[in-house]
């Protein structure tokens, strides 16, 4: 299974910039290198914070951007996003019962779990009791394969201090939930940070973060206020096959310089 992710997309009204980055510039030109070179994706998930300031204009850029793309596509709230407002705009991606932005997948590689952890008012993260049945159930009907959760707030402790306060305040709960599923964790998917990071939780459960599309920061893990930067619009490319689960990140509108060799090996 071949599965795109791109996270933080922070989208203004059309011709608004977003802390000095044009956020529809960068996802415009991420989906469409997205188009020209994986078209043969099983599904894109963008990990929440769609819009900046969880505007309806926003919501229907994004809407128009994604209009055309060929495969299926599941989107999760972040801290910047309106859930009123996103379900408005897409009124037919799936929820569950209570309205939260969250559903699952079945694949031949197993349960791929999506989860809203988005809270009005709250930067970080919140995954309460009503949303934690849904998550048993979910769990329970995931068969003896493992899942591949989902998420924007990190259900772990990253180590950054600008995120310190705010990523999932549940004082260890999900994660604790997630490593006492009997088929295990495949993998955990979040956005949030704005920087690439892989690691392993004391439970032995593997994540990692994509490359924020729009903005992103000059890692400094100590500082509180770092500075956000530019770069080239980012993406992952994650596949989940006999090989397990592998994230490859690509840019787009690299330049190239000159081809490498073939290498015959061994």
């Amino acid at each position: 299974m071949k599965i795109i992710q791109i996270t933080d997309t922070h989208l203004m009204p059309p011709g608004e910039i977003a802390n000095g980055v044009d956020p529809e510039r960068q996802l415009r030109a991420a989906v469409a290198d997205i188009a020209a070179r994986h078209g043969d994706a099983d599904l894109l998930v963008i990990t929440g914070d769609l819009c900046n300031c969880g505007d309806p204009e926003a919501y229907a850029l994004l809407r128009d951007i994604l209009r055309d793309l060929p495969f299926e596509v599941r989107l999760l709230l972040g801290n910047h996003d309106s859930r009123p407002a996103f379900v408005a705009a897409f009124p037919d991606h799936p929820r569950d019962a209570n309205g939260y932005i969250q559903s699952f997948l079945d694949t031949p590689e197993g349960r791929l779990l999506f989860l809203d952890s988005h809270e009005a008012g709250v930067i970080g993260g919140v995954y309460g009791a009503d949303r934690m049945a849904w998550l048993d159930t979910a769990l329970a009907g995931a068969g003896d394969k493992p899942v591949t959760v989902f998420i924007h707030h990190p259900p772990v402790r990253d180590g950054i201090r600008h995120f310190r306060d705010i990523s999932l305040h549940d004082d260890g709960r999900l994660l604790a939930r997630l490593a006492a599923h009997p088929a295990g964790v495949r993998h955990i998917v979040f956005g949030h940070i704005h920087i690439p990071l892989a690691g392993t939780s004391p439970e032995g459960i593997a994540y990692s973060s994509g490359q924020a599309c729009s903005h992103r920061f000059i890692m400094d893990l100590d500082t509180p206020n770092p500075w956000w930067t530019g770069g080239h619009p980012t993406y992952r490319v994650i596949f989940i096959d006999g090989f397990g689960l592998r994230a490859f990140t690509a840019e787009a509108g690299q330049t190239p310089t000159e081809q490498a060799p073939i290498c015959t090996g061994p």
